[in-house]
């Protein structure tokens, strides 16, 4: 089962998008975009979606929070922080990239790390995608941490950002071993304020709402140790 206890939830609807509160969320909210059926969860974004402020995409998107509905926010300093989920991408826009998981910045758009489903048509896979940020403020670079994840074929990850900045990725499916990539980030992140993000992030915005993504977890769990 998964706890909504800790996340709100963004959805493309409204201008600018709406935010569900995690008590609203945690109380059986669903709608077109977000499903919780027997705590597994369905997250859907038309392309033709609205975004947030600031935003080119469209989501439907859980956000990090308290059971109170306060925003949780953290300096990875001060505790060893992870982002685990198990999850399956069954729909792609036409760029074939959806964001999966994010930890993401208060003080910009310029988040360390965006973790994406790169599908290509041509060989009927997908990639998972590391959109590492070393710096605030520098261009991202994209590593390819796994290669060969199908639609629809279930696989974990983890997201963890020790205290002492070290960044990484573990992603395995049923039929291979964990592969984990690592980075350190640059010590200036270390005066940002950040959170963790799960969901359905699209990446793209042209087309009608026949073009989307869509994903569902069948596991999410944040840990601040």
């Amino acid at each position: 089962m998964i706890d909504l206890n800790t996340w709100n939830l963004t959805i493309p609807v409204g201008e600018p998008a709406t935010t569900i509160s995690t008590p609203l969320l945690a109380n059986g909210y669903q709608d077109d975009y977000f499903k919780n059926i027997n705590g597994t969860l369905f997250f859907w974004a038309p392309v033709n979606g609205s975004t947030t402020k600031n935003a080119k995409y469209p989501r439907s998107e859980l956000r990090e929070t308290y059971a109170d509905g306060k925003l949780r926010n953290w300096k990875y300093t001060a505790a060893d922080n992870y982002l685990k989920a198990t999850l399956k991408v069954t729909q792609v826009p036409s760029t074939g990239k959806v964001v999966i998981g994010q930890i993401h910045n208060v003080e910009g758009d310029d988040p360390p790390i965006k973790l994406s489903y790169q599908y290509k048509s041509d060989t009927k896979t997908g990639s998972i995608v590391a959109i590492y940020r070393p710096a605030p403020g520098l261009d991202t670079q994209s590593i390819t941490v796994l290669k060969g994840v199908p639609l629809g074929q279930s696989f974990n990850y983890t997201i963890r950002l020790t205290p002492s900045g070290t960044l990484a990725i573990y992603v395995k499916t049923p039929s291979t071993t964990t592969v984990k990539w690592t980075a350190k980030l640059d010590k200036a992140w270390a005066a940002q304020t950040m959170y963790f993000k799960a969901g359905n992030y699209v990446q793209d915005n042209v087309g009608d709402n026949t073009e989307a993504g869509s994903v569902t977890f069948t596991s999410l769990t944040v840990q601040h140790l």
